[in-house]
């Protein structure tokens, strides 16, 4: 039987725009008309079960249909409990989601094992940050005088050293593409020294660049209902429709392009 594609959405930095992009790619991809499956690790906030939970709920409501995904479901209780046994439930998870074309992991911004042991099990890891000094911290150390690129971060170590792990245990290797989220319109001086260093640390660790979402009203007034730009139609549409949506529609196939991920005709 084929093996399903591991895609880890990794970042220890929270609010750098993870879970976005974990709801983003998996509408895409069922879209697609992919089998997915997803965990979400973050135990405590569980954003990614209660994006779906808001799908389920409003397309009842409102007598609509749209594709859904397979969850595997951490329990919050697993919190307190021991490591091995957090991590026993996780491999459990992975087995129970094996019969995907994808599994999608949305990590914590946090290093724990858990977060660690995905990595060590994806195919593909996708990393967002926001285009500040503040994010890349998250991936590379500066000169704070120079603002040189010194040495990677311990975030990109534990990402190499996964991707080591990998190729001695299976002969694989782990793809890993940093996007460049919520690009601002201005400040085209940092955003040009933040791209400077983004490059110089791609070639030193060995990661691919690509587009990321920018800030949009219409990626957060769609969450409460739980759905994306790919899901809207002439009836599924909760929000007036504009042509920010258009733009949007544009970025969402740009990002999965980028990420070699199909794409269906209702994004």
């Amino acid at each position: 039987m084929t093996q399903p594609k591991v895609i880890v959405i990794g970042n220890e930095k929270g609010g750098a725009g993870k879970s976005t992009l974990a709801i983003h790619l998996a509408t895409g991809l069922l879209h697609g008309g992919a089998s997915v499956s997803v965990l979400d690790l973050d135990i405590r906030q569980q954003s990614l079960g209660h994006f779906f939970a808001n799908r389920r709920a409003w397309l009842a409501a409102n007598n609509q249909s749209a594709p859904m995904p397979r969850e595997h479901v951490l329990e919050a209780k697993l919190a307190a409990q021991p490591e091995d046994i957090v991590l026993a439930r996780f491999l459990s998870a992975l087995d129970e989601a094996a019969s995907s074309d994808f599994i999608l992991i949305d990590t914590p911004g946090a290093d724990t094992a858990l977060s660690r042991a995905a990595h060590g099990k994806a195919d593909l890891i996708v990393t967002p940050m926001n285009d500040s000094f503040v994010d890349f911290d998250t991936l590379g150390v500066v000169d704070p005088v120079t603002l040189e690129l010194k040495r990677p971060s311990l975030y990109s170590e534990t990402v190499w050293n996964s991707r080591k792990l990998r190729a001695m245990e299976s002969g694989l290797s782990i793809d890993w593409v940093v996007l460049r989220n919520r690009l601002a319109p201005t400040e085209a001086r940092n955003r040009r020294r933040v791209d400077e260093r983004v490059q110089a640390l791609s070639r030193r660790v060995g990661f691919r660049i690509g587009p990321g979402l920018r800030d949009r009203v219409i990626y957060r007034e769609l969450f409460p209902f739980g759905l994306t730009v790919a899901d809207l139609s002439p009836s599924i549409k909760p929000v007036a429709m504009s042509l920010q949506h258009v733009a949007a529609r544009q970025e969402l196939r740009a990002l999965m392009a980028s990420l070699n991920l199909p794409l269906g005709s209702a994004a």
